[in-house]
């Protein structure tokens, strides 16, 4: 199997698709402002108490106050609230943690109003995004992760992954990171870190001290509350962290800071793989140049096809997500169970896929087509485990019920990944009238004319629509010849599928965006 990630990094967003033999498996697009990701970490003050649920509300600066539950304080809280006036009590010179006292553990029998009070500020570290009409889900127990390790101020043990079975080995890693640990902190062994040699472990614990280091010197040096004291580099390397694995045989990147950004962190975590970072020079956009865009097309929405005339109906609620199977005018020559058990297990197949990319989380109930054979339901059961496996997040999955029905319960930290896949008529906008459709290419020259005589861009790519793109650049004395010996060679026309028919986009030499588009179009 082959694994590939391509990164298309634009102005105000960037987006990250995982391909598994060619076929889009996991998605994920971030604005290049957004905050309040997990495992952002703040200085922020108390805003409410709530008693009855022995927990409070924090203000990190969201419109919505953040939930921190009284069991999430962490048994360190008290040290950690102790060593953070220290640190705010001397604005010059840092107190550093190897010398603060370690005070008793939090008793967790123990009641919000009785350790904290309003106003009081706090040390937290986000562990579920901003969800619907709920806000940010805190946590008091401040970690570090890196590819191999994890690390934790006021930790007091040194924890190896279960996954790692041989017990001569995780004595070895137990050994080997007691003796490069600082005094109050405690480190968590990563599964991937079997193997390793001491150098590349010290290496990444110098990393992970860094960033826990420049974290507390903007506690120290500023007032302001709420604060925002560590966050990753970039987006793109946030997002990547979640999903490389060693496996991958390219990543594409579109950007050259990004591609550079991307490299580094790759050279740190896997040195013999940096070389898998490239960046894409095409003039075609690089998610229509590896198929992604029309995947993306057609794997979001209410309906997802997966063959022979099957059929998913994916709905979003609430509480919950719910997945009806449809066998659609699926050929019945097998009789009805082996054709409910063929349609079943294709929907398994793509259930799983559909989990993945779209990142949902929470309670998902599958209602399946009906199979009266015991040995049929157990084998979807199965089937659907296996398929499940390659999921990185944490999931549990029941065997049908009496009603047919598959219940799972999936780990969420975020939203669920939601693309809209129908197009705005960029043309009448909502209007339900357009202009002759035969003047559009002259549309376009006036834009064209305005851009290169007015404005003074010489040199611009126009994207538009595959079809319109074919139009223009037909025959030996093309539009876009004509257009290249009246405006110049700067013109360069480029098809977009994630374009209407009739949209358009200018971008500059520098590929940033330019705005020339009117509700009107008179000009």
């Amino acid at each position: 199997m082959t694994s590939e990630v391509i990164i298309d990094a634009q102005p105000k967003e960037i987006s990250i698709a995982l391909l598994e033999d060619k076929r889009l498996v996991e998605y994920q697009r971030e604005p290049r402002e957004a905050s309040f990701s997990v495992g952002n970490i703040y200085v922020a003050k108390v805003k409410k108490l709530m008693p009855g649920l022995n927990a409070c509300f924090v203000d990190v600066g969201y419109e919505r106050d953040a939930f921190l539950h009284y069991l999430d304080l962490g048994s360190q809280f008290n040290s950690y609230a102790k060593y953070l006036k220290q640190v705010q009590s001397d604005r010059k010179r840092l107190y550093p943690i190897q010398k603060a006292n370690r005070l008793p553990d939090l008793q967790k029998d123990g009641t919000v109003q009785t350790t904290l009070q309003v106003g009081q500020e706090v040390m937290v570290q986000i562990v579920k995004e901003p969800i619907s009409t709920k806000g940010p889900r805190l946590t008091g127990e401040i970690s570090f992760a890196g590819r191999f390790l994890v690390l934790i101020p006021f930790g007091n043990k040194i924890s190896v992954s279960s996954k790692i079975r041989s017990g001569e080995e995780r004595a070895r890693l137990k050994q080997l990171i007691q003796s490069i640990t600082p005094k109050n902190f405690g480190v968590i062994v990563r599964t991937v870190a079997e193997g390793k040699r001491v150098a590349e472990l010290d290496a990444e614990m110098k990393v992970l001290l860094n960033r826990w280091n420049e974290a507390i010197m903007k506690v120290q040096k500023t007032q302001e509350r709420p604060q925002l004291i560590f966050e990753e580099t970039g987006r793109a390397v946030a997002m990547l962290r979640d999903l490389f694995n060693p496996t991958y045989e390219n990543i594409y990147v579109n950007d050259e800071e990004i591609c550079t950004a991307v490299r580094h962190y790759v050279s740190l975590i896997a040195p013999e793989k940096a070389g898998i970072v490239k960046k894409y020079n095409g003039k075609v956009p690089i998610f229509d140049n590896f198929d992604v865009t029309k995947q993306i097309k057609s794997s979001f929405g209410k309906t997802i096809n997966y063959g022979h005339g099957c059929y998913l109906i994916i709905e979003h609620t609430e509480a919950m997500h719910v997945v009806d199977v449809n066998s659609g005018n699926r050929a019945k020559e097998k009789g009805q169970e082996q054709n409910a058990l063929d349609t079943n297990l294709g929907a398994a197949d793509e259930l799983a896929r559909q989990l993945r990319l779209r990142d949902m989380g929470g309670i998902i109930v599958v209602d399946f087509i009906d199979m009266n054979l015991a040995e049929d339901r157990q084998m979807l059961y199965e089937r659907m485990c296996k398929n499940m496996q390659k999921d990185r997040a944490r999931h549990n999955i029941l065997p049908l019920s009496k009603f047919g029905l598959m219940q799972i319960t999936r780990q969420r930290v975020r939203p669920v990944m939601d693309v809209d896949v129908d197009e705005n008529c960029p043309t009448c906008f909502g209007t339900g009238k357009i202009r002759s459709s035969i003047l559009f290419t002259d549309q376009l020259e006036r834009k064209i004319d305005r851009l290169v005589s007015k404005i003074g861009v010489k040199k611009f790519y126009l994207h538009v629509h595959p079809y319109v793109a074919a139009y223009i650049n037909q025959g030996v004395l093309s539009l876009k010849r004509k257009w290249q010996m009246k405006y110049g060679l700067g013109v360069h026309i480029i098809p977009s599928q994630k374009l209407a028919f009739l949209q358009y986009e200018f971008y500059d030499a520098k590929q940033q965006f330019i705005d020339m588009k009117e509700q009107n179009d008179k000009s």
